[in-house]
């Protein structure tokens, strides 16, 4: 699988295995950067398309060095958005020799959605999920293999940072203009979400939320998967402040804050701060699984398919006879 993302193009290879969880047995990761590359008119510039290009290049060769024998690969938002698209993609087929497919934001929440379903369980009940990427945010709610309600909206801390985020460090008044736009994108869905009712759990996915959790304390990634990891709102909120009244480049000196993420983590706490205050919501659970796992599992569930099971109808069976029930079945079944 070739994740084409705002930040870069990630490789990751799979032995596929029949009810076997996702993990990859290698990774490869090209920097891209084509959020910073949007110009005013939506398209990305001629730098950007050659970064992206280059990137995904890179990353079908190491595949074929390792003798990947299937590749999917797509590109997420800051691509999928982009007013040139499709010279993008023509760009990088031209370069790669493959033509990467895109997920709508529906999907993208649909399959973050399957990953952390399948990471939880069905004892987890009804799940929210929230997720922060580079372009748009997703809010999924369901219980189900299908969820109830999948959203996409325009509230990606790239994004955000790049509409209203210009000075380093930021100033207030950009900083209330972020909060400002992201509590007038939520009154709707808010009050759909409510309107379905509490969930029983809350989680959140995305390397945004990830960098909070560790930010605010969390155990650090060489930990493992399996070590839970939250996100408490109190400790946000007073994060929020020291991370706005420094640049970048001391910002990438905070626990959990990469080089490539230091400028965009303002916009992604405030998205994740404002949203889970609105939604009453003072903890959320780091899921480790989020849209490459899912896509896995959605890989991983069509190689596992097997011929239906043989059911034999019984009604209208010509030899069915009704029994009188003996006491013991009698009682069993009042």
């Amino acid at each position: 699988m070739l994740d084409i993302g705002s930040s870069s193009a990630q490789l990751q290879v799979v032995d596929v295995s029949a009810g076997a969880p996702p993990l990859p047995a290698h990774a490869v990761k090209k920097p891209t950067l084509p959020a910073e590359e949007l110009m005013v008119n939506g398209a990305l510039s001629e730098t950007g398309i050659e970064r992206a290009a280059e990137a995904v290049g890179r990353a079908v060769d190491a595949a074929v060095r390792m003798g990947v024998d299937e590749l999917y690969p797509f590109v997420t938002a800051a691509i999928r958005d982009a007013a040139n698209r499709d010279e993008v993609i023509e760009r990088i087929e031209a370069e790669s020799g493959i033509r990467p497919q895109f997920l709508s934001g529906e999907e993208e929440a649909r399959l973050t959605y399957l990953a952390a379903r399948r990471w939880y369980g069905w004892s987890a009940g009804r799940l929210l999920l929230i997720d922060i990427g580079g372009e748009s945010m997703e809010l999924v709610l369901g219980r189900d293999a299908e969820p109830e309600l999948a959203l996409s909206l325009p509230l990606g801390a790239g994004r955000l940072t790049r509409e209203f985020i210009t000075a380093d460090p930021p100033t207030g008044k950009q900083v209330k203009a972020v909060r400002r736009y992201i509590q007038d994108t939520l009154p709707e869905v808010l009050d759909r979400l409510r309107w379905e009712g509490r969930p029983r759990r809350v989680v959140a996915t995305s390397k945004t939320f990830k960098q909070l959790a560790r930010l605010t304390g969390a155990a650090p990634q060489r930990k493992g998967p399996f070590v839970e990891r939250e996100l408490r709102v109190a400790k946000l909120r007073e994060w929020i402040p020291r991370l706005t009244e420094v640049g970048a480049a001391k910002r990438a000196g905070f626990r959990g804050i990469s080089h490539s993420r230091a400028r965009q983590v303002v916009a992604g706490a405030l998205g994740a701060e404002v949203t889970l205050s609105a939604l009453d919501v003072k903890r959320v659970e780091v899921c480790p699984w989020a849209l490459r796992e899912g896509i896995l599992l959605c890989h991983l569930e069509r190689v596992a398919e097997t011929p239906s099971l043989p059911l034999t109808p019984l009604s209208g069976h010509p030899d069915a006879k009704v029994r009188p029930l003996h006491a013991a079945e009698e009682q069993t079944s009042s």
